[in-house]
């Protein structure tokens, strides 16, 4: 099977049972300050699995682009990816376990054509917060399933993807010993206490990764050999001249960093040293490393070509391939150039020494982005002694370092709707509005982020923003806030909302039917909330900060102050 065919597969199934299709968001998450990328298909919904209504009902399918870097040290084996394509069935406070699992079944027997045999599945064990899943074990063996496992927290219980928020037992589906499906079953909420308590709103969240999906349907182990991957390893072999086999590490490696950099830059990002710029420079900076392995040089974009045709579906890669190409053989050039400079600090370290410290072998690597395998290469070479222990020990306190750095990122939990937050998103309507009409009505939303401090709003402007028009930005949202406007939302058709003037992020995808926020007789913006009822909750809006984002893009930072 192709995975355009199992895409349609899907959503043609869970359409016939009445779930309405979502878009494919972004691969930066909108107004969410605890992740650096989506990482699953429930990631744009978050507002609607708390509660919220959501304008196409109930019951959604779709199919969503995510970025994972937690266990970026594991690509290379078979079956590990930065970037996947998650398919997904939600249900927001309608069917539960019953339907979820059947339907689960359906689809991997009739569908799918996944003989029951075939199939084993996980339920969870119970613990001190929640029972044994003995309904799910019931339901899996009305249907003839009788191969069931039971396995705790670790293994058999999703989220709070932060600290707090919505969270549950699940229980996952195999085929011949690989996982294929979960379906999580969010029935509670946890705390900052770190309690758990009956969600008001018990949800379904599904995921099935189409990259191991088709591995397991072309009866295939390596999730490389599939349509998905094969062209990129093809075009590897090609430059290197080396054979997939006996490569396989270095090669799943550089597919997947490159093809992961593609989807990021096509989502308006560039390599760079903070957030997911880092990242993206990390992923380019890694293959590149890895290429000097196969010994080819200034390769990135003849291995990214394949990425294009793959996934000619993503209109976004189309539309953005001269700028991704450049933007990647960028990085390869600037990398290279540093690669030079490690070697050169590598000599200067170890000039009339006979051993390179592990403090010292780590500057390099960190500061330099000086690969392990070529520390140990060059210290071969030049006969030079190299405790790889020592380096491990000082690689060990800088990912705790960083460890507790990005703990950060999810103090708020993923589901921050605390009073702040709403605030600070109100706010970010009457800036993107002030922004509108004191620089330009061309000026265009190009991102949000909202913690409980600060709003952060990226727009397209060409040029840095004047102390006069700041203080008028800043005067004209305080004026609006004190005129005490009543914040509404209603649910339309999508073309009726931008015919009716409502503004919309630039470059984002909306389902058909959308949720529109009207602020008095000033904003009107297509979101997803949470907001104040009346802009006279706010306080005081003051801008802390104004800055280049990236070409052609702003970016403000501001915060609420108490108005009393």
């Amino acid at each position: 099977m192709k995975r355009k065919e199992l895409i349609k597969k899907y959503l043609e199934f869970f359409k016939s049972k009445n779930h309405k299709e979502i878009p494919n968001s972004s691969l930066v998450p909108q107004n969410d300050p605890t992740v650096l990328f989506t990482t699953a298909g429930m990631h744009p919904l978050v507002p609607f699995l708390l509660g919220q209504k959501h304008p196409l009902g109930k019951k959604l399918v779709g199919v969503q682009r995510c970025v994972r870097t937690g266990d970026i040290e594991m690509v290379g084996d078979e079956v590990h990816h930065t970037f996947f394509e998650m398919l997904g069935n939600w249900s927001l406070g309608d069917y539960w376990k019953k339907e979820a699992i059947e339907y689960s079944f359906e689809f991997l027997t009739k569908i799918l054509e996944i003989k029951k045999e075939k199939i084993e599945v996980s339920c969870f064990k119970g613990d001190k917060d929640s029972l044994k899943d003995t309904e799910s074990e019931k339901i899996w063996k009305s249907l003839g399933i009788n191969k069931i496992k039971f396995l705790g927290k670790e293994d058999n219980w999703w989220g709070p993807a932060g600290e707090t928020g919505p969270c549950g037992p699940d229980t996952e589906m195999f085929v011949n010993g690989v996982e294929i499906w979960n379906d999580v079953f969010m029935e509670y909420e946890k705390d900052k206490e770190g309690k758990y308590f009956e969600a008001k709103q018990k949800n379904i969240d599904t995921g099935m990764g189409v990259e191991r999906t088709l591995a397991i349907l072309n009866g295939l182990e390596d999730n490389y050999e599939t349509e998905v991957w094969k062209p990129i390893i093809k075009k590897i072999e090609s430059l290197s001249g080396k054979k997939y086999k006996g490569n396989e590490k270095t090669m799943r490696i550089i597919a997947d960093h490159i093809k992961a950099g593609v989807f990021i830059i096509s989502d308006g990002i560039i390599p760079g040293n903070k957030e997911q710029g880092y990242v993206l420079r990390r992923l380019i900076r890694r293959a590149v490393r890895y290429g000097k392995e196969l010994e080819i040089r200034d390769f990135i974009t003849k291995i990214a070509e394949p990425v294009f045709e793959i996934y000619s579906d993503y209109l976004n890669l189309k539309e953005n391939k001269i700028k991704i190409l450049e933007e990647l053989k960028k990085e390869e050039q600037k990398f290279s150039q540093t690669l030079e400079k490690g070697l050169n600090e590598f000599n200067k370290l170890t000039k009339d020494e006979k051993k390179i410290s592990g403090t010292n072998a780590f500057l390099l690597y960190q500061s330099y982005g000086f690969p392990l395998e070529m520390i140990e290469e060059e210290s071969k070479k030049n006969k030079i002694k190299f405790s790889k222990k020592e380096f491990e020990k000082e690689l060990q306190k800088h990912q705790q370092l960083s460890q507790t750095a990005s703990a950060g990122k999810f103090k708020s939990g993923l589901a921050d709707t605390s009073e702040k937050t709403t605030k600070l998103h109100t706010a970010t309507h009457l800036l993107n509005e002030a922004l509108r009409t004191i620089l330009s009505k061309d000026v265009k939303q190009r991102g949000s982020n909202i913690t409980s401090e600060r709003l952060r709003f990226d727009f397209a402007f060409d040029r840095k923003l004047t102390s006069e028009e700041i203080k008028k930005i800043e005067d004209l949202v305080n004026k609006k806030s004190k005129e005490n406007l009543k914040v509404s939302r209603e649910e339309m058709p999508l073309k009726k909302a931008f015919e009716s003037g409502a503004q919309g992020e630039f470059g984002a995808k909306y389902p058909e039917k959308v949720s529109v926020y009207t602020i008095g007789n000033f904003s009107k913006e297509i979101c997803t909330g949470p907001h104040v009822k009346n802009t006279s909750e706010m306080g005081k809006f003051k801008i802390i900060k104004e800055e280049s984002s990236s070409s052609g893009v702003r970016r403000i930072k501001a915060i609420l102050e108490d108005s009393s």
